[in-house]
């Protein structure tokens, strides 16, 4: 069952953006959107997403700094957050769980795992 908050979605390629959210949408989400790490950090205070789905490849402040700076802030360190990378290795997917990221999606992104992950993580 959907969640009453809304997913972040913090994505700054316009074409991965518009696809994740239409998917996001027709499974019952709502969806705001960031395409930076600052612009991320300042919608996750405001609206107090169920969820953020986090590229880490970002403009203006990445998303590895992001989900570092998120899990500094008593406010903020409770949203589960899912990076996002094209990066596939180990040793990302561990540099992933360093900085705060609750799990991992590899890009291309296998939408079913991301639904089920996105289900088990996401706060009412």
């Amino acid at each position: 069952m959907p969640e009453s908050r809304p997913l972040l979605l913090v994505e700054d390629n316009p074409l991965n953006a518009e696809m994740l959210t239409r998917r996001l949408q027709r499974a019952g989400f709502a969806v705001i959107a960031a395409t930076d790490g600052v612009q991320a950090l300042e919608l996750m205070a405001s609206e107090s997403p169920a969820l953020v789905l986090m590229d880490m490849n970002l403009p203006v402040l990445d998303g590895w700094s992001a989900c570092e700076r998120a899990r500094q802030d008593p406010a903020l360190r409770d949203i589960p957050i899912i990076a996002l990378t094209a990066h596939a290795m180990d040793s990302d997917r561990r540099r992933a769980v360093a900085v705060g990221c609750d799990d991992y999606a590899t890009k291309p992104i296998d939408f079913p795992d991301l639904l089920d992950k996105i289900r088990r993580l996401a706060r009412p």
